[in-house]
């Protein structure tokens, strides 16, 4: 089968929990004799269509900064766009599968779709409905117009989570046409990483930005240090919250307490999970929560808030974790509790790796490649009418 991704940003020169999926899937398609395609910005140096693990990428246009003023460029995203049409257009594909997200980029791929007679599938991470608002004031009316009206633009749509399959649903979509197909993990790698030999009691990996709410972890840690005085937090991670949130740290008196070691490579992440007592995941809006399951893959359980816009919520239950409210002391509680009952976090740091198992790569593209031969075959039947 011959296959296109279509996203901006491209792994590993984007490091995100949308264009990492990509990459993982599309690597182990092209070992299953499938031809791979990815279609992104040219973040790269060099010719504009090279190889990679066997996948093909093309760099449509120049790179651009993806985010302005603390949000996803919308002038990036219109360029992406009508720079992708021609690239697109020249291929001939079994199928196209376009990431959601910047959105103008699926009426790119709906054109080609239609004019090359090619299935077009939309994977959704997340889906905003009133965040819109939240997240650009009054003009975020627009957002949610064009939100409403990408699903329209494809039968099969495929949702990450559950979270982000109720919230189609709740945009009008008709149930019985999502797949979910969930985002994953390469258990072998993970498991061949060697614990840090930098211990810490809570970790926190990823971006920070406003959304993850890492202030209120921050907070936690000043409450739980009355109990604790020597609590250790670890936060992973770079992006626009970050001299805000060592600011804070300082002002609250927690430089002993709280380290930034900023940015780290994936297997540094995992080594420090390893070497972690519980992972602190504040966020209220996560399309997925990659982290949550990569904790688990490590044995480590997992606090994280109770929101309707983090998925991260529904992949932890009563054995691997809690799902607690966004408030600096029930975390902070929560976490007294992991961190002193070492019964009860090996009892969920096993559940947890049990159910790790779910998310491996290597079956999540085998749920991935039907979903492709269905929407192909559904294809084949509607010209054949």
């Amino acid at each position: 089968m011959k296959i296109a991704f279509v996203y901006d940003a491209v792994y590993p020169w984007v490091k995100g929990g949308a264009e990492k999926r990509i990459y993982e899937l599309g690597r182990r398609l092209v070992v299953e004799g499938n031809e791979v395609h990815i279609f992104g910005v040219k973040w790269w140096e060099g010719a504009c269509i090279i190889k990679i693990e066997g996948m093909i990428l093309h760099g449509v246009c120049a790179p651009m900064e993806l985010y302005a003023n603390g949000r996803r460029s919308v002038s990036e995203a219109i360029i992406y766009s009508i720079k992708l049409f021609p690239h697109l257009i020249r291929g001939r594909f079994d199928v196209i599968d376009v990431s959601s997200f910047p959105y103008f980029s699926c009426f790119t791929v709906k054109t080609v779709s239609v004019l090359r007679k090619t299935p077009m599938i939309i994977t959704w991470h997340e889906v905003w409905r009133d965040y819109w608002y939240e997240y650009m004031g009054f003009i975020g009316f627009f957002g949610k117009l064009v939100e409403h009206l990408v699903p329209k633009l494809t039968h099969t749509p495929i949702a990450v989570s559950a979270v982000t399959e109720n919230n189609l649903r709740l945009l009008g979509v008709n149930g019985k046409n999502v797949r979910m197909v969930p985002n994953g993990m390469d258990l072998k790698r993970i498991a061949e990483i060697t614990p840090s030999e930098v211990e810490c009691d809570i970790i926190f990996a990823g971006r920070l930005t406003r959304e993850k709410n890492v202030d209120v972890l921050i907070e936690s840690i000043g409450y739980l240090r009355e109990k604790l005085p020597d609590v250790s937090c670890h936060i992973i991670g770079d992006g626009p919250e970050a001299g805000r949130l060592m600011k804070l740290s300082n002002d609250s008196d927690l430089v002993s307490n709280i380290r930034f070691p900023g940015f780290v490579e994936y297997e540094a992440v995992i080594s420090r999970i390893k070497s972690s007592k519980v992972l602190v995941l504040p966020s209220t809006r996560e399309g997925f929560g990659m982290v949550v399951i990569e904790a688990f893959a490590c044995g480590v359980p997992v606090i994280t808030v109770n929101d309707t816009r983090n998925a991260a919520s529904s992949l932890v239950n009563e054995d691997t974790g809690f799902v607690v409210n966004l408030d600096s002391k029930e975390i902070g509680d929560t976490a007294y509790t992991l961190i002193r009952d070492h019964e009860l976090r090996d009892r969920m740091g096993a559940s947890a790796r049990k159910l790790a198992g779910d998310y491996d790569w290597d079956g999540i593209v085998k749920q991935l490649m039907g979903v492709y031969e269905e929407s192909t075959e559904k294809s084949k039947d509607d010209c054949s009418k």
